[in-house]
């Protein structure tokens, strides 16, 4: 198989069983998509470099601890994450300095969660959860009806990236579920990730050594690779490369972070939340011709 935007792509054998279904679905006239879709059990990791990802620092942890709990380079996460699954897990490098990985196990999955790994356009989108709205939403989009949930994702994306009548906080906030989704447009160079208000699906996020934001929905895989620099992603909030975190629950709060202290008593990565008190001044008006790709840095 080959993709053409991905400069190098690590898939074995195991997709034979782990992909129950590949294919290519029309999303619009003269478009198409291909979908990996899986109800087993496993993990996802997304690693961007600090350079394009713009992390936040506060999720670096301010103590200093032994080099075996230290956070790990890039390379090494994702050398460890395939050692930890070497028959059933793949991989795609861009050259930009952007990595996805997931994999699969025999434990039986819920049957309400679905995980899926899909592309269009050269935006790439994991995604683990499911959509109670997606029948309205397909209609909404003009989208074919086998159309699955990260497929209209990936849609919902592209709508605010391209100046949609609707800014992102609403575009996220009409999906109704539980869900967590990292998405990265290869084109742009931008990620975009979101997490439920519900919470119902667990996603961790950390620092790798360099700097790299390092994204999972597993808490070992993330602790392995960030020690002790890595937080909840909150939920009701999504963070796009270009504005940072925000919350599309309340998009007209700031977000505030807060010290995070583990089990161990080590200062940890800061754990993030709405600020009730503390209100953004102003936002675009809704129909106006603002990108909303690109939020307002002083909200943060």
């Amino acid at each position: 198989m080959f993709i053409h935007p991905i400069l190098s792509l690590h898939i074995p054998l195991f997709l034979s069983i782990y992909i129950q279904t590949y294919h290519l679905l029309p999303l619009r006239k003269q478009t198409f998509l291909f979908s990996f879709h899986s109800r087993e059990r496993g993990n996802m990791l997304a690693i961007f470099q600090k350079a394009f990802a713009h992390p936040l620092e506060e999720l670096r942890s301010p103590t200093a601890v032994d080099e075996s709990r230290a956070p790990k380079r890039p390379e090494e996460i994702m050398k460890g994450f395939h050692s930890l699954h070497p028959d059933n897990s793949f991989s795609a490098n861009f050259g930009g300095g952007a990595a996805l990985a997931s994999c699969s196990d025999a434990r039986p999955a819920s049957f309400h969660h679905r995980r899926l790994f899909c592309s269009f356009d050269e935006i790439y989108c994991m995604y683990v959860g499911v959509l109670d709205n997606l029948s309205s939403l397909i209609r909404d989009y003009g989208l074919c009806k086998s159309t699955n949930d990260a497929q209209l994702v990936i849609e919902a994306y592209r709508t605010f990236r391209d100046r949609g009548p609707y800014p992102a906080d609403q575009v996220v906030k009409d999906l109704a579920g539980t869900f967590a989704f990292v998405l990265y447009d290869n084109k742009a160079g931008t990620i975009f990730a979101a997490l439920s208000s519900d919470g119902g699906v667990p996603l961790f996020w950390g620092l790798a050594a360099d700097g790299s934001v390092v994204i999972s929905d597993e808490v070992l895989v993330i602790k392995g690779s960030c020690g002790k620099s890595y937080a909840p992603f909150p939920p009701g909030c999504m963070f796009h490369s270009e504005g940072g975190l925000r919350s599309f629950e309340h998009p007209m709060n700031k977000i505030k972070a807060m010290p995070r202290v583990d089990s161990e008593g080590i200062m940890c990565g800061a754990n993030f939340g709405v600020d009730k008190y503390t209100r953004i001044n102003s936002m675009p008006r809704v129909g106006s011709s603002t990108d909303w790709t690109v939020w307002d840095e002083s909200c943060l």
